[in-house]
């Protein structure tokens, strides 16, 4: 028995989770632009998502609540297999060095990172005319009273070459990290943790929290609903680590005292979106607060789709 202990934990340390997703078929595909040194974000069908983490020791699925080490990555990729059964199929990777680790490489730079913090107030406010507001009022269809609202000031920022940054913030204020959009390319700031983008609809008393998975689809369905007085537009920028699962159980924890207050599930239509509202309703319940999912109408995928084909909300 020691001896299968010394050599459980040798698998652990020699086997990398991101290799065991690059070659065990069917194989996943790393998604560079939504991931970092420290998160590796691989992606295989549509609506599956795999993170790794703790320099690939670690692993978690964004949309449900499995998580783990690579024993258990390697039993949640063949659930057929057992214990004895992952040991055999672990020792073949053994040693590999996952592709990801020369995709991710940084190069060297001249000094140290900059906080997400100072990035973040080095950006311009969003102006009207600006890269950035043509490419959210343009492309994006948002109307000119959401992105002129003053709630928009600390919440979106403009990014270069046309993107815009939106911010993530904990239960208490704080940044802790971008999300970015824009014309061509997405991704989240490095060295940042995804919370909550969050975008109040008035100055009324919150009773009605809806999430949806990127905040332009939060600032979407702000627009498409008049932007309510009595709700907050969030966003988690796709899944819910720990740290946005916290987020929302302290914000729920607020809403729990009022007993008309509601949590809204206003994801995707799609699989990962149907696996999302899962995961909002369970916190929901078990902060007892009543909870209801919407979808974008008209068979549309998302609420900038909605937006953008002028459909209602339901």
């Amino acid at each position: 028995m020691h001896g299968h202990n010394e050599e459980n934990e040798g698998l652990k340390a020699s086997v990398s989770c991101a290799a065991l997703l690059e070659r065990l078929p069917p194989v996943w595909r790393l998604d560079r632009a939504e991931s970092t040194r420290r998160s590796l974000k691989y992606r295989r069908g549509p609506g599956e998502i795999v993170i790794v983490n703790h320099g690939g020791r670690g692993w978690w699925d964004p949309l449900s609540e499995a998580k783990g080490d690579v024993f258990t990555l390697v039993q949640y990729l063949d659930p057929s297999l057992t214990f004895a059964g992952a040991c055999r199929v672990l020792r073949g990777f053994a040693g590999i060095t996952p592709a990801s680790a020369a995709a991710l490489r940084a190069p060297r730079t001249a000094g140290p990172d900059v906080p997400v913090e100072q990035r973040w107030e080095r950006r311009p406010l969003l102006s009207h005319g600006s890269a950035s507001w043509r490419y959210l009022a343009g492309q994006r269809h948002l109307p000119v009273r959401i992105l002129t609202t003053e709630r928009i000031t600390d919440a979106v920022r403009e990014g270069p070459h046309g993107s815009a940054w939106f911010a993530h913030r904990d239960g208490a204020g704080r940044l802790t990290g971008i999300e970015m959009r824009g014309p061509a390319w997405r991704g989240f700031s490095a060295g940042g943790g995804k919370t909550l983008f969050r975008l109040p609809g008035g100055s009324g008393r919150l009773s009605r929290v809806a999430v949806c998975e990127a905040a332009i689809d939060a600032l979407s369905l702000a627009a498409i609903e008049g932007a309510r007085r009595d709700t907050l537009y969030a966003a988690t920028a796709g899944g819910m680590g720990p740290a946005t699962e916290a987020t929302l159980q302290q914000l729920l924890h607020g809403l729990s005292s009022d007993r008309f207050s509601i949590l809204i599930a206003a994801t995707d239509a799609d699989a990962a979106g149907r696996r999302y509202a899962a995961r909002l309703a369970a916190l929901a319940a078990a902060a007892g607060v009543r909870f209801d999912a919407i979808l974008p109408p008209d068979g549309l995928n998302d609420w900038n789709d909605a937006l953008c084909g002028r459909a209602p909300a339901r």
